[in-house]
């Protein structure tokens, strides 16, 4: 178990923990851009746009998995920080055994319900099989994607963030392969994109299991700590279920805007395909430092250390804001470069409604910089409401904004409600935690 959180110099920890967690999630991310440029190059526009259009909803699926385990994490990270073994044995069984069952339950409702899903991401018929055919094969995915990002959750609330990082290499690399040989070589089209996808998923995920059970039995449940406390399920749940809300929220939001974007069609679908793929990545690690952030806060927390814990908000918003600046000016730049990595040269149309979206949210990653620090500090203290209530400030403006002005001023509207959300929500929160925080100005 690792000290340096609560003990080490403050900026390099935060950097320290956080750098792993940033390229596990980069690399997570190509996953997708893997399957964005092989569909895109190999197969055509209209491959690819079944592929976006999936992840858009897979990236909401997701993020519910993701909320429960993060927020079991936080729990995880505060009881280590005050030195509670058998709390935290008994929270590991409850929580893994209820988030195991949810997720099941998950995976059973969209197998169910696939139709109806994409009807409402008004998916067009030239493309729906393609769509149907991906997404039945990537929602196996998601239990593996819970073993993955559970197991992830406890080693980074112990203050490892490096092994999450080798496995996701590791199966980074399988799915790249896969997809060669599957779409490339055996020609199986959006399937075979998938099924890469998901057998790499299932690799890091049992993978990392099994390193946990061997190399961390001094955490692991045993007998005496495998049954239902009901003070325990009791945190998990307020901080599990308040945490998926928060990132569910922020993924129903973009599920949405997906919704709208496809009804423009198939050209605007595959720009916003490749330009989200962009977007994400260029602003995921300040994603992933919020995340770790969230770490730092609540292990301190635990501790007791408060004046570290205000040390640390002052050192965050350096880096992020030092990060955003940077990446801004590389989005905003190279916007056209960058849709080319998807899009073929000749798709001229594509490739301009993918630099007009890059360069509007490229100018504003100080926005969501700044909104996933204040998700990261108020799940850390312990307040994952205010949280929630900041995503539903950014979802509803964005989805507003969209939906009322799309239909007079285009995609252009769409493009900039997102970062209009943002910094609503920005404000939000930091007048709160200058209010009730009592968060120093100076």
């Amino acid at each position: 178990m690792n000290d340096y959180l609560i003990k080490g110099h403050i900026t390099k920890s935060l950097l320290l923990f956080s750098i792993p967690m940033i390229l596990g999630n980069l690399l997570q991310q190509l996953y997708n851009i893997a399957d964005t440029f092989i569909v895109g190059q190999y197969i055509g526009s209209h491959a690819l746009a079944a592929v976006g259009s999936s992840f858009t909803l897979m990236t909401f699926l997701t993020s519910i998995i993701l909320g429960l385990c993060m927020g079991s994490g936080i729990l995880f990270s505060m009881l280590y920080g005050a030195h509670k073994e058998d709390q935290m044995k008994t929270s590991f069984f409850v929580s893994f055994v209820g988030i195991g069952i949810l997720t099941i339950i998950l995976e059973i409702i969209c197998f169910i319900f696939i139709h109806p899903i994409l009807s409402f991401l008004h998916i067009p018929s030239d493309i729906y099989k393609d769509t149907y055919d991906y997404t039945m094969i990537i929602f196996i995915g998601l239990f593996f994607t819970f073993l993955y990002n559970y197991f992830s959750s406890i080693l980074r609330a112990l203050g490892d963030s490096k092994t999450p990082l080798l496995f996701l290499a590791i199966a980074t690399i399988i799915n790249i392969i896969l997809d060669i040989y599957f779409i490339v070589s055996l020609n199986m089209s959006v399937s075979g994109a998938a099924l890469a996808t998901i057998i790499a998923q299932g690799i890091s995920a049992f993978g990392l299991m099994i390193y946990v059970f061997i190399t961390q039995k001094r955490i692991l449940p045993t007998r005496k700590h495998c049954y239902y406390d009901k003070d325990i399920f009791k945190k998990i749940k307020d901080y599990s279920l308040l945490t998926c809300v928060q990132q569910s929220v922020m993924n129903f939001g973009i599920l949405m805007i997906q919704g709208l974007v496809n009804s423009f069609g198939v050209i605007t679908m595959s720009a916003f395909a490749a330009a989200v793929k962009i977007d994400s990545f260029a602003y995921m690690p300040v994603q992933d430092f919020g995340n770790a952030f969230s770490t730092f806060i609540a292990q301190n927390k635990g501790a007791n250390q408060e004046e570290r814990i205000q040390q640390g908000l002052k050192s965050a918003i350096i880096i992020s804001s030092l990060f955003c600046l940077f990446i801004s000016f590389i989005v905003f730049t190279f916007a056209k470069q960058l849709m080319l990595i998807f899009i073929k040269p000749q798709e001229v149309v594509i490739i301009m409604q993918g630099i007009e979206y890059l360069r509007i949210e490229g100018i504003c990653y100080m926005g969501i910089g700044c909104l996933f620090l204040l998700y990261g500090y108020y799940r850390g203290v312990g307040k994952p409401g205010i949280s929630v209530v900041l995503t539903i400030i950014s979802l509803g403006t964005r989805v507003v904004l969209a939906y009322m002005l799309a239909p007079i001023f285009g995609t252009y509207a769409i493009w900039w409600a997102i970062p209009i959300g943002w910094f609503l929500a920005d404000i939000t929160g930091i007048i709160y935690g200058i209010r009730k925080e009592k968060w120093s100005i100076h």
